[in-house]
């Protein structure tokens, strides 16, 4: 299907942030496949770790114990405030889930009235029909037939509406990206995190936090949510990096809020596999050590110092910068689609973005040399832009 606007460009192969395409022209990644590649491309330790699981077992489906997926799972519950695990293919199946979870809580408390899900505008949680239904966005839900009822859509930042919302007795959950991806790079500020759980505490109100894209050291520490104290969700997905480019996803949750997922509620056929296991798992441990959740900070820290200044000598083509950590957002004045292909010819790849943007989304272990690369190409790509506007 023609679904996709895809760039001019055969991609051969990769190792660490480069990328070279079937000429051997070599180009400098930060997409890292939309935030997937967290460790780049080719790391070492997935590589050995694909090559040992795929000579021993590739599929068995869930109707036997996996224990790689116990080994994943408790990784994870001992890092963050869960305490099941349900393992997907993708991040949008691992939103499917949460959004299932959110709603069965409620109908084994006795409430099966609480049926309303709010997002927020820009966001954006995968392509499912629940998942697009969720964020609400017209550009994605337009065209495919009257939208899932329950769905509610609240606006960043109006407090007040997101009170009302929070109080109401028919809603069931709140879902949120702490930082927005592909909707336009915005941090959630911290302080309203925390205001949003201590309302939806208040409540009986469940928070799902959409990790997908912003967790996984994404933001210098594990989770984006951690940032904000007392913030943990009942629910979190997770995807992208947890497989660093193998497919796979995750659906966390507290003991509490998955009470109503009993057995044979939800499944999956592939999710969970022995082979995403293994991966998922080395990527998870190289991911989760405190020197690379400070390199993250570091590089992170150079990158938008950098960037600002570029910001500031050329005002006619960045306007803002947004994002956390190494979700890097430069808010643009001309065609962000254009400036894409400019920044291509330099030998930089970057994302596009909602609101105009492009994503910088490298490999977490991007070196600060790297880093000054990428804003040489950057600078480079915007010297083109002005000199065309002013031809």
């Amino acid at each position: 299907m023609g679904v996709y606007n895809r760039a001019p460009l055969a991609v051969e192969r990769g190792e660490g942030v480069r990328l070279w395409d079937e000429d051997g022209r070599e180009y400098l990644d930060c997409v890292a496949g939309i935030a997937t590649n967290g460790l780049g491309h080719c790391h070492p330790k997935l590589v050995a770790t694909l090559k040992e699981q795929g000579e021993k077992l590739w599929h068995t489906s869930n109707i036997f114990r996996i224990p790689g997926q116990e080994k994943l799972a408790t990784r994870l519950c001992e890092e963050t405030f869960a305490d099941v695990v349900f393992f997907t293919n993708s991040g949008t199946e691992a939103i499917e889930c949460a959004l299932k979870t959110a709603r069965k809580y409620h109908t084994a408390n006795g409430n099966p009235e609480r049926v309303v899900i709010y997002g927020f505008d820009g966001s954006f949680h995968g392509r499912s029909y629940a998942a697009i239904n969720a964020a609400g966005n017209p550009g994605y839900v337009e065209g495919f037939g009257p939208r899932l009822e329950n769905y509610s859509q609240l606006k960043w930042g109006d407090h007040e509406a997101i009170k009302a919302a929070i109080a109401d007795p028919t809603t069931a959950a709140i879902i949120v990206e702490p930082v927005q991806g592909e909707g336009g790079a915005r941090a959630m500020p911290e302080v309203c995190l925390r205001g949003l759980r201590q309302l939806t505490r208040e409540h009986g109100v469940l928070v799902i936090f959409d990790e997908v894209q912003c967790g996984m050291g994404r933001t210098g520490k594990l989770f984006a949510h951690e940032w904000a104290e007392d913030a943990a969700p009942d629910i979190m997905c997770v995807a992208k990096a947890l497989g660093g480019g193998f497919p796979v996803g995750a659906c966390l949750a507290s003991a509490e809020a998955a009470k109503g997922m009993t057995v044979g509620v939800h499944g999956s056929t592939f999710g969970g596999n022995p082979l995403a296991m293994a991966v998922g798992l080395t990527a998870f441990n190289e991911i989760a050590k405190e020197e690379t959740l400070q390199h993250v900070r570091e590089v992170a820290g150079y990158f938008v110092q950098q960037l600002s200044g570029l910001a500031d000598r050329f005002p006619d083509v960045i306007s803002e910068i947004r994002g956390k950590g190494l979700l890097i957002g430069l808010k643009l004045i001309p065609n962000n689609r254009e400036f894409m292909g400019i920044a291509r010819d330099q030998g930089l790849l970057v994302a596009g973005g909602g609101d105009n943007l492009v994503r910088l989304l490298p490999s977490l272990l991007i070196t600060q040399e790297e880093a000054r690369e990428a804003v040489t190409k950057l600078e480079q790509a915007c010297e083109v832009v002005r000199a065309k506007a002013t031809a």
